[in-house]
């Protein structure tokens, strides 16, 4: 017998997801992982990141001398 039902489930952590897996295969229940498409980052964040990454492969970025560093916390 099929279903066209769908359930769809949101675990909180691995735990929750190992003990899921456990329940669907302790009932022999066909089912899927598929990897969440959404980061763990805030989008501002890591949009500053790669602005960063690609100014300093542009030749934008700024290079501080290891005695610099020391007077810059002085």
């Amino acid at each position: 017998m099929k279903t066209a039902d769908i359930i769809v489930a949101y675990p909180g952590s691995s735990d929750n997801l190992n003990a899921l897996k456990a329940f669907m295969n302790s009932l022999n229940i066909k089912f899927e992982v598929t990897p969440s498409k959404e980061s763990p980052y805030n989008k501002d964040f890591v949009n500053k990141i790669l602005e960063g990454e690609k100014a300093i492969k542009e030749g934008k970025g700024t290079r501080i001398s290891i005695e610099e560093l020391d007077d810059l916390w002085k």
